[in-house]
């Protein structure tokens, strides 16, 4: 079996805020609460596990979402109605901006939590999202080419 990321814990003030915050979002579902953890399903069978600690223990993390192009307009029209501030880049530079990084498109927004979250409609370093979403072999065979050199990376 290759190495896959299973799920991860997401530090919030409130889990059930800011579990409905991102799913409502980027159209996701809260799934049914397990102990401490709230948990949000994505489409690649990573499971974002909201729990709720003292807000002054929260440090602030990045995650980053790669969405079809559909998905994109959606979630951001969704950003948008919702009257969130949006930044095309990690550092805040370019309010009210989108990034089209690597032939995309991509935005930068802050949940309840303070966490960043991003929307991106092609990985860093190229490629259609169909390309990189697939199973994990789809994944190890995009890895070799990228190991061989056949194609450049850039980092975030």
């Amino acid at each position: 079996m290759s190495v896959q990321l299973n799920h991860i814990i997401i530090h919030s003030r409130d889990n059930r805020e800011s579990a409905t915050f991102l799913a409502d979002i980027l159209g996701l579902e809260i799934g049914t609460e397990w102990g401490p953890f709230l948990p949000v399903d994505t489409a690649n069978g990573v499971t974002l596990d909201f729990a709720t600690i003292p807000a002054e223990s929260i440090t602030m993390q990045h995650y980053a979402f790669l969405v079809s192009e559909d998905e994109f307009d959606t979630a951001f029209a969704r950003i948008q109605q919702a009257g969130l501030t949006y930044y095309a880049d990690p550092h805040g530079k370019q309010p009210g901006e989108i990034n089209h990084n690597d032939g995309g498109r991509g935005v930068y927004f802050f949940d309840p939590a303070g966490h960043a979250m991003e929307i991106i409609t092609r990985p860093y370093g190229g490629g259609a999202p169909e390309e990189t979403s697939g199973a994990p072999e789809e994944a190890q065979g995009r890895a070799a080419e990228v190991s061989d050199g056949a194609e450049a990376t850039s980092s975030t």
